[in-house]
């Protein structure tokens, strides 16, 4: 006999399976559209090729990390693109390890879970997790290794894990005396900035540096902002080589087509993912569990006659213990808002007003991580307007895009 717990597990492992299979048809076929200007970082062969003939080489990657075809049109299977490693293998690049961020390398993994050293079933390639037991690279993990190249797809978002590990793998490099080579991709978020600057006192792995929770930067810029503001311990610097974007300015829209993480699966939740995000700070779900993630937001204690869209959250891939799991939430449905060129506060602020219980409502020390100050949460709790809370950002993000000018490479 199954108990109702074993039954449930195995509803829950059918639909995270059936989810995984249309995640992996997403990243096979999900169209490149309105973008075929752009020629990212990895497709410019011939400009970093060179830089890793006879040398001994270390891959910091996920599923983003792709090269594509130059027609893009071809639909399909992944004749759209090839894998950055499978490109540099048949071109004979001695690759010896491949590091794999948050999410894994094959972008399978929960936000936030627990990622395993391993051995990667199609290349038979040694994978260093960055997302388990260590964050940055040990020395152990550098030996017999002559430079490092990173290529990962960020969104902008200072809470996107990714440059805290292109930090961590930066000093770690610094620290090693190996060189990093950065293959540069558009930022979809990249044409603005906003939001509370980070106090450094609040430093963690969502959140390593005093910047604007968006940042308007690609990695390649920010890595260089990272070396010239002194930011790695020690105030090292790490010799870095980015290969720029071609045809590319922070203006240029971009649609990425592969979904950065499991919980981004589209335009829509990109733009909303610098507003939405915070939600992972409260015990209110963002969408997590649906196929809507980044969309909706909802709780089963946030007022139904007020917020009367509903939802349940279950186990789907990429969420495999979403907040409020198998419960009703009520909340908004957002899939349809237009937004651009923003962050706003608008949502978290109603959300709290229409909590029928506010002391469920923040995770305090996880929001402060996610804000980056302690003081979002204290001005939210005392009522304050979006347009009074902005106002006491305006000092940081002026100071910010300041700074920022030294370090642009694109218009």
């Amino acid at each position: 006999m199954i108990s109702c717990g074993s039954q449930s597990r195995e509803k829950d492992k059918r639909q995270i399976t059936k989810d995984r299979s249309a995640y992996s048809k997403d990243i096979k076929v999900h169209a490149i559209k309105k973008d075929k200007a752009i020629i990212v970082g990895a497709n410019q062969t011939e400009n970093y090729l060179p830089l890793l003939k006879g040398k001994r080489v270390g891959i910091v990657a996920n599923q983003t990390s792709v090269i594509f075809r130059k027609d893009g049109r071809e639909n399909t299977e992944d004749k759209r693109f090839t894998h950055l490693v499978d490109s540099l293998l048949s071109l004979k690049v001695d690759i010896r390890k491949v590091f794999a961020p948050e999410h894994g390398f094959r972008g399978n993994a929960d936000a936030g879970e627990h990622v395993e050293d391993g051995i990667d079933t199609k290349t038979k390639l040694p994978l260093v997790s960055l997302h388990g037991k260590y964050r940055k690279p040990i020395p152990k993990q550098l030996e017999n290794l002559d430079i490092v190249l990173f290529d990962i797809q960020d969104v902008g978002v200072r809470f996107y894990t990714y440059i805290s590990t292109l930090h961590n793998v930066m000093e770690a490099c610094a620290e090693a005396r190996i060189p990093v080579l950065i293959l540069d991709r558009p930022n979809p978020n990249g044409y603005y900035i906003d939001g509370p600057t980070l106090k450094i006192e609040n430093k963690s792995f969502l959140g390593m540096h005093p910047i604007p929770l968006v940042h308007g930067m690609t990695i390649g810029e920010y890595a260089h902002m990272i070396n010239g503001e002194q930011w790695l311990a020690n105030e090292q610097k790490c010799t870095i080589t980015v290969i720029k974007v071609e045809n590319y300015t922070h203006n240029t829209f971009y649609s990425l087509p592969i979904r950065p993480s499991p919980n981004l699966p589209n335009d829509q939740s990109i733009k909303l993912y610098p507003s939405l995000g915070l939600f992972e700070g409260t015990n209110v779900n963002a969408g997590r569990g649906t196929e809507f993630q980044f969309q909706r937001y909802g709780a089963p204690f946030l007022d139904k006659t007020v917020l009367s869209f509903s939802y349940t959250p279950i186990a789907n891939f990429g969420a495999k213990y979403p907040k409020h799991k198998n419960v009703v939430c009520y909340g908004e449905d957002l899939k349809s808002e237009n937004i651009n060129g923003v962050m706003t506060l608008k949502w978290i602020i109603k959300a709290y007003q229409n909590s029928t219980d506010k002391s469920l409502f923040f995770n305090t020390n996880n929001f402060t991580k996610h804000a980056g100050t302690k003081t979002l949460q204290q001005q939210i709790e005392s009522g304050l307007s979006e347009k009074e809370i902005k106002a006491t950002w305006k000092d940081g993000l002026e100071g910010f895009k300041k700074t920022r000018l030294k370090y642009l490479l694109y218009d």
